[in-house]
């Protein structure tokens, strides 16, 4: 084994690290169950990111990690807690008073929050109204999926190709494309973090898995190509044929006998990674 795929020690979480990184995957995983009755016809994006914002500063006592995150190189700082990705944004919609929700619409919120210098960063899809296309359904539930396939890659030992040649092989089997310009990271006191996840690539490739590693899945895939834009604000990215975009993530533990999920939500069944 090369020495570059040797991860560094610094990416090794101690035992109190891992209990604050639970805690503060839990918070943001609580954010994503807050935000889901507000999500509905007629409510602007700019209302939800309220909401969320006055719940990590009041209730959780927590610090919204986005707000402010991100200046330089012609790009200004996010001036949001959540980012509200609708329909054929593939990821950082910027939440605005002028983007109301429709029912059939799918929605993407991604939130991070920051509680005793640890970070949880979490994200799902919600269907306003609760009803949308045969396609927006299928696309929404091979994300979730395809980031359940990412997950059971992981162990102690594994590479950082494994999760992404799951995960491409998957979505592609369902006849949708994987994002390539955004990728999974490492996280701690540090948001963006190495490793980088790639959400494809070939197994056996990349940094090797080791217990006490702390990262982020977070596939994008497409209805149509995988390749995207930035629009004018620097933030907001969207499919460049405009089709249809889905994401879903977790920020998940590397332990001796598999992973353990970090940013859980009650209703999700994750039998398959009990250890």
């Amino acid at each position: 084994m090369n020495s570059f795929n040797i991860a560094p020690r610094r990416l090794i979480k101690s035992s109190d690290a891992i209990e604050k990184m639970r805690i503060a995957g839990k918070l943001a995983a609580e954010i994503l169950d807050m935000i889901k009755p507000h999500i509905k016809a007629g409510v602007s994006t700019l209302e939800l990111d309220t909401l969320c914002h006055d719940y990590i500063i009041n209730v959780q006592q927590a610090i919204p990690a986005c707000l402010g995150y991100g200046a330089g190189h012609g790009r200004p700082a996010f001036q949001h807690t959540i980012c509200t990705s609708v329909n054929h944004v593939v990821c950082h919609g910027v939440p605005s008073e002028n983007k109301i929700l429709k029912n059939g619409d799918i929605l993407n919120i991604d939130v991070t929050v920051i509680k005793d210098g640890y970070h949880g960063d979490t994200n799902m899809m919600y269907i306003v109204g609760g009803e949308t296309t045969v396609l927006a359904e299928r696309l929404c539930k091979t994300a979730q999926e395809a980031m359940y396939v990412g997950m059971a890659a992981v162990h102690d030992g594994a590479f950082v190709g494994d999760i992404g040649h799951a995960i491409q092989k998957y979505v592609e089997s369902q006849r949708f494309s994987v994002v390539r310009e955004y990728c999974g990271h490492g996280i701690g006191t540090v948001f963006h973090d190495d490793p980088q996840i790639l959400h494809y690539g070939e197994k056996g490739t990349g940094m090797r898995l080791e217990a006490g590693m702390t990262f982020t899945i977070e596939p994008m895939i497409n209805a149509g190509v995988w390749q995207t834009k930035v629009l004018g604000d620097k933030w907001t990215v969207v499919t460049k044929d405009h089709k249809l975009s889905a994401q879903y993530e977790h920020t998940i533990l590397v332990t001796k006998t598999g992973i353990e999920v970090l940013t859980a939500r009650p209703e999700e069944d994750l039998s398959r990674f009990e250890q």
